[in-house]
């Protein structure tokens, strides 16, 4: 992953729905996504010891960065560089498109 977001954050565009459901699938990665939630911003350093600290996990980082990939390639997370941290943030516009037409 390059330090700019991906470019499909920067227009409206059709989520991959398969790859969405793919990444909610696992219980590692929906605790990563509620993480993210509470605090937006997280290198992956703060992330690896919130996840072993608050949720008793036993995971490498290396390991989160690979659950990191697939959400984003859901578009359920994006990362940029800041100085020489890789920030990691919660993109919920997948969510809502996903679930709008189900619930409009």
């Amino acid at each position: 992953m390059t330090s700019n977001f991906r470019v499909a954050y920067t227009l409206h565009m059709n989520w991959d729905k398969d790859a969405i459901f793919k990444a909610l699938s696992d219980s590692t990665r929906r605790l990563i996504l509620d993480e993210l939630t509470e605090r937006n911003e997280l290198t992956l350093y703060e992330l690896t010891v919130r996840l072993i600290m608050k949720h008793d996990l036993a995971i490498s980082r290396q390991a989160i960065a690979k659950h990191l990939s697939v959400l984003e390639d859901a578009a359920l997370v994006k990362s940029k560089r800041k100085g020489k941290y890789r920030v990691i943030q919660f993109n919920n516009e997948p969510l809502k498109d996903l679930l709008k037409g189900w619930i409009e």
